[in-house]
């Protein structure tokens, strides 16, 4: 609210003074405790969207206007006509079609200002029409959503919303179209277990709340103790039910990203030969020692996913999640530019000190991290976007409660779903390969080792405490293992060897980077043309024959 000097506010949160002019052109965000005032679906829009681009979206085909002849306090209409003259709108959602950082988008943009930004009839019209126009013109749908949930005034067949709107959700993920949604403070209720939930993104401002009963329909219902900062956006990324937190000064941004990457792209040019870095021939390699490669793929200084992703990509948005309770921090994955081309990055992370090795639980993901893994190649086979994943795990989380959170099955799945993606899809084993829990997000067309990188069924020291029942003899156990990137090249496990700095990647992240940008270029310039059905039916075809002499086509 304004105070007595016009030119000053108070912030709603902080109550700190604001100077008017720094507030709006801080897009109403205080710039003392960072608290995000609530935007109306206008002055959204003109953030978001480039200056002059927005088109109005026809309202759609909905006429019901008082369905129940609902009477509370005053009749529905009363309380519409009221919401109207207060808004300037005449329903609670503006759809209109424009861009973002140049890329074509299509909005709906939800205003809690109007009855509570409710879905009823006509928004779920509205939405499901705008969600049409992006399917017919073949570009992104975006929602910005502002509800507290479904419109009581409207009973069951404000309920049906909810099914209308997920239905053209479906259509587009049908048809390959990325979808966005950005959850602004509240987001509850039927908008919230419906399409605002559904995108291939979401994204929430700080201090959000969203979820599907409120804090105080919970409180009231079951009498549990909330902690103070549930169902917030803070709260929601830490569950893994969103995948990023953008404040709204960066939203534009990070928006005009995903769209430009959420585009289809031609393939890249081929590769020379003479900037081939690839080496295939085992002959070519030096003869190791297999515990010197095992000390070298463990060395703590050695790069981790998000040092090459920071040396090899243009820009990388990390999105996190799966979706279902939990972000496993051993597994990153996001979308970047590759030599200007958009690819779906996943690997484990480890990290250089203490607090980050445990933070990441040593690079030894869990059923979540393995979940959030499939979600994310599911949207870059949605989208046509390749899939690029770095191997670098002691093995999966033996924990009990990744046992009772289902850890085979989550690596099963991935193996299936690996099995079957129509895109191009590069494995690059960067430091350890540990069992199972490497080949989760390990099966691919092409997968690279880097020269020092080690890739076993088991680790040496649990190969010498079953076998030689000595944990000593793990050195031994090591070399009978043929874990090494030469022996893994040539028993045709690993298709080519990434070259290292000498001394090893640890010794020169940038030179390492450079290494790896130029053998992913290689091997997806050579997978650019073929189809998803040959990807598919070949990548088939490579895990069938191994143990085998001879592999025909109908296994395929």
């Amino acid at each position: 609210m304004l105070t007595d000097a016009a030119s000053w506010r108070r912030c709603g949160s902080c109550a700190e003074l604001i100077y008017q002019r720094r507030f709006l052109r801080n897009l109403r965000v205080c710039p003392h405790c960072a608290h995000h005032e609530r935007l109306d679906a206008p002055a959204r829009l003109a953030q978001l969207l480039d200056p002059g681009s927005a088109e109005p979206l026809p309202a759609g085909a909905a006429t019901v206007v008082d369905p129940l002849d609902f009477v509370d306090d005053q009749p529905y209409p009363h309380r519409l006509k009221a919401s109207a003259d207060r808004t300037g709108l005449d329903e609670a959602v503006v759809c209109v079609r424009g861009r973002i950082e140049d890329q074509p988008v299509v909005v709906a943009a939800m205003d809690f200002r109007f009855m509570g930004g409710s879905l009823g009839v006509a928004v779920g019209e509205r939405i499901t029409a705008a969600a049409g126009v992006a399917l017919r013109e073949r570009v992104p749908l975006l929602v910005v959503t502002a509800s507290g949930g479904a419109r009581m005034q409207e009973g069951a067949l404000s309920l049906m919303q909810m099914a209308k709107t997920s239905q053209a959700m479906a259509a587009l993920d049908e048809a390959g179209i990325l979808t966005l949604s950005v959850a602004t403070d509240p987001t509850y209720g039927g908008v919230a277990a419906s399409f605002a939930s559904l995108a291939d993104v979401i994204i929430a401002e700080p201090g959000v709340r969203m979820g599907f009963a409120g804090r105080r329909v919970i409180a009231q219902t079951i009498r549990q103790e909330l902690p103070a900062d549930f169902q917030s956006a803070e709260f929601l990324l830490e569950h893994g039910l969103i995948d990023l937190v953008t404040p709204r000064a960066a939203l534009r941004g990070v928006l005009g990203q995903l769209l430009r990457a959420g585009r289809r792209w031609p393939g890249p040019p081929p590769v020379a030969p003479a900037d081939r870095v690839l080496v295939t021939d085992a002959a070519a390699l030096p003869e190791r020692r297999a515990w010197d490669s095992v000390q070298l793929a463990r060395h703590v200084d050695r790069p981790t996913t998000l040092d090459y992703a920071a040396h090899l990509l243009d820009w990388f948005v990390e999105l996190r999640g799966d979706r279902m309770g939990r972000d496993c921090r051993a597994i990153v994955g996001g979308i970047g530019l590759l030599d200007g081309r958009p690819v779906l990055l996943i690997g484990q992370q480890k990290g250089h000190t203490t607090r980050e090795l445990v933070d990441r639980n040593f690079g030894m993901p869990s059923p979540e991290g393995y979940r959030k893994a499939a979600r994310l190649m599911r949207l870059a086979a949605k989208v046509g976007m390749p899939v690029v994943t770095f191997v670098d795990t002691p093995g999966a989380y033996p924990g009990m409660a990744a046992e009772q959170h289902g850890q085979a099955a989550a690596i099963a799945e991935n193996l299936r779903l690996m099995s079957g993606l129509p895109v191009p899809v590069v494995s690059v084993v960067t430091g350890e390969g540990g069992s199972g829990g490497a080949l989760a997000i390990g099966v691919a067309d092409r997968v690279l080792a880097c020269e020092n990188a080690v890739y076993s069924v088991i680790s040496p020291e649990g190969c010498a405490a079953i076998l030689w029942r000595d944990p000593a003899a793990a050195p031994t156990a090591a070399e009978a293992l043929r874990l090494t990137a030469r022996e893994l090249l040539r028993l045709g496990i690993v298709d080519g060897v990434v070259p290292e700095p000498a001394g090893g990647s640890q010794r020169d992240h940038v030179a390492a980077g450079e290494s790896v940008r130029a053998a992913l270029a290689e091997v997806l310039a050579d997978l650019a043309p073929l189809a998803g059905q040959e990807l598919i039916r070949s990548r088939r075809q490579r895990y069938l024959a191994f143990g085998r002499e001879d592999v025909g086509d109908s296994a395929a």
